[in-house]
């Protein structure tokens, strides 16, 4: 019999989520390197060493940022790809999916890119092997669409991330009409992944 959550459970869960945030849109601002626990703490109203009842330190705390943020996409993509009832059906619910998720999540996405050399090795292979999973759902369910081998569907997957997790943090139209803007990366994603060759 599991134990009920308590008060002081959901307070403690609710902090960490909030330094979670804060860290990846401090890292994300300032790179791993320029951003201190302190700076972390303060920006969710506690001390730098406070930060230390929720995470080791300042590298377990990147780790944590980009290890949830990788299993939220295997996780989030896979449900979203098994609900189509047809290929294409689920192969456009996976491109709003990642297109919403990047579009939300333009900070992680910026660490990830620049900062996740600074992962310890277990992280690191975590990130690592959630990554490899993702990409081979998005490989499964592009194959029924276009007649090519497991080289070409991994270079055109691996593309169409690259167009839609650039466009959150490369223009600032992605903030102020998220909705168009939206509509417009799942339209040319659909059609670069399926451009004939």
């Amino acid at each position: 019999m599991t134990s009920p959550v308590t008060a002081r459970d959901r307070a403690k869960a609710e902090r960490s989520d909030a330094i979670l945030r804060e860290a990846a849109r401090l890292f994300a601002e300032s790179g791993y390197n320029g951003v201190s626990l302190e700076d972390i703490g303060a920006a969710v109203g506690v001390s730098g060493p406070a930060v230390y009842r929720h995470f080791a330190g300042k590298q377990a705390l990147l780790g944590a940022v980009l290890v949830q943020v990788s299993d939220d996409l295997v996780t989030g993509g896979t449900r979203v790809a098994t609900e189509g009832s047809t290929p294409g059906a689920r192969m456009h619910a996976l491109i709003e999916f990642h297109v919403e998720f990047a579009l939300g999540h333009a900070d992680v996405i910026r660490v990830h890119d620049r900062d996740v050399a600074h992962l310890d090795a277990r992280d690191h292979s975590e990130v690592r092997r959630l990554q490899r999973a993702y990409i081979e759902l998005w490989i499964s369910t592009l194959a029924p669409l276009v007649e090519a081998d497991a080289d070409e569907l991994r270079l055109r997957v691996q593309a169409c991330f690259g167009l839609i997790n650039s466009t959150p943090h490369s223009t600032r139209a992605a903030a102020r009409r998220r909705s168009a803007t939206a509509t417009v990366l799942v339209a040319m994603a659909e059609s670069a992944l399926r451009a004939t060759t």
